[in-house]
């Protein structure tokens, strides 16, 4: 079974301004000649990485709701220019809506068993709903 990380998406308020910042990563690196995708970079390294691996996916907090993943492709662990060990998560640029779960901040990453993630939007009750109707959907206690 698959395991996952969730983390805060510090700095963005909506899935749409994290969908735009991962577009323009993906540009960059496109027009660079590089692979096309996207990644996190975070100090701590994740110890059950094959686990994480096989099949995992990054769940992002935005505005203290779990609220979108993107797919775990590999974890690369390197030294910064200041000496400093760090860990590359690359992602697929996809980003898939999830259906909204409270989170109390935290800092850095925690573990998500599959169990306890929640749920693809549109995979359950065959229907998507747009971020912006499930922000107002939230917004009066609806959600």
């Amino acid at each position: 079974m698959a395991l996952n990380l969730v983390k805060l998406c510090v700095g963005v308020a909506a899935v749409e301004e994290l969908q735009a910042f991962v577009d323009h990563r993906i540009e960059q690196r496109r027009l660079q000649g590089e692979p096309q995708l996207s990644w996190h970079i975070t100090r701590m390294v994740p110890k059950r990485r094959e686990e994480l691996l096989d099949g995992g996916s990054l769940y992002w907090v935005i505005k203290g709701k779990v609220q979108v993943r993107q797919i775990i492709d590999e974890i690369e662990i390197f030294t910064d220019n200041e000496g400093i060990r760090r860990c590359k998560i690359w992602l697929e640029p996809r980003l898939i809506l999830t259906h909204w779960q409270p989170r109390r901040a935290f800092q850095g990453w925690r573990y998500l068993v599959q169990k306890d993630a929640p749920g693809d939007l549109g995979t359950s009750d065959g229907q998507s709903i747009p971020p912006h109707l499930q922000r107002e959907l939230a917004e009066l206690g609806l959600l």
